[in-house]
C-alpha cells in the first residue's frame, strides 16, 4: 500500500473515531506542514470552484470577494488557535490539532445529513419546516462546538476551561473576520 492510500485511510479512521468522541482518533492525523496543507486543500477547493463559476454569473468583484472571505474564514481558526497554543506552551501539538480541526469540518455535513433524515420524516408527520430547520441548526451548532472543544482538549491537551476559551475565541474571531467588513461597510455607508 502506498503512502497516500495509508494517509487517506488514517484520515477516515480518525474522522470516524473523533466523530464518536474517541481521543485516539487524533493520532490518525499528521503533524507536519504538508499534512496541514493537505487538510486545507479540499476546504479551499469548493470556494475556489464557486468563485470560478461566480466570475460568469455574479461578476469578478463579487466572486473574488466571496473567495477572499471563504479563505479568511478557513485560516482564522488556525491563526487564533496557533497563538493560543503558543501562549499556553502547546505549540508542539498545534500542527496535529490544526490538521485534525480542518479534516473534522467534514463531519458537520455528515451530521447534517444524518439529522435531516429523521427531520424529513417529522416534517412528513406534521412538524413545521421552521421548527425542523431550527432543530437542524441547533444540532449542528451544539455538535460543532462540542467537536471543536473535544479537539482542543484532546489534540492540544488543554484543560476543559482553556478548551472552552479556545472555542469561544476562535468562533468570535472568525465571525469578526467574516462579518466585520460588512458591518464596517454598513457603518460608513
Amino acid at each position: 500500500m502506498n503512502g497516500k492510500a495509508v494517509t487517506r485511510q488514517n484520515v477516515l479512521v480518525g474522522l470516524f473515531r473523533i466523530a464518536r468522541g474517541r481521543a485516539d482518533g487524533v493520532g490518525c492525523f499528521g503533524a507536519t506542514p504538508q499534512a496541514f496543507l493537505a487538510s486545507l486543500a479540499p476546504l479551499i477547493a469548493f470556494p475556489l470552484v464557486a468563485a470560478g463559476l461566480g466570475m460568469f454569473t455574479e461578476g469578478p468583484r463579487r466572486a473574488l470577494t466571496g473567495l477572499a472571505i471563504a479563505i479568511c474564514a478557513m485560516l482564522t481558526p488556525a491563526v487564533i488557535s496557533f497563538e493560543l497554543a503558543r501562549i499556553w506552551k502547546r505549540a508542539d501539538a498545534w500542527l496535529r490539532f490544526a490538521t485534525a480541526f480542518n479534516w473534522c469540518e467534514w463531519i458537520l455535513p455528515a451530521i447534517a445529513f444524518l439529522t435531516m433524515v429523521p427531520l424529513s420524516a417529522a416534517i412528513g408527520a406534521g412538524m413545521s419546516e421552521t421548527v425542523a430547520s431550527a432543530a437542524l441548526i441547533t444540532c449542528l451548532v451544539v455538535y460543532g462546538l462540542w467537536l471543536h472543544w473535544f479537539l482542543a482538549r484532546k489534540a492540544l491537551g488543554l484543560s476543559g476551561y482553556r478548551a472552552v476559551l479556545l472555542v469561544v475565541l476562535v468562533n468570535l474571531g472568525t465571525a469578526v473576520v467574516v462579518l466585520g467588513p460588512h458591518w464596517l461597510a454598513g457603518a460608513f455607508a
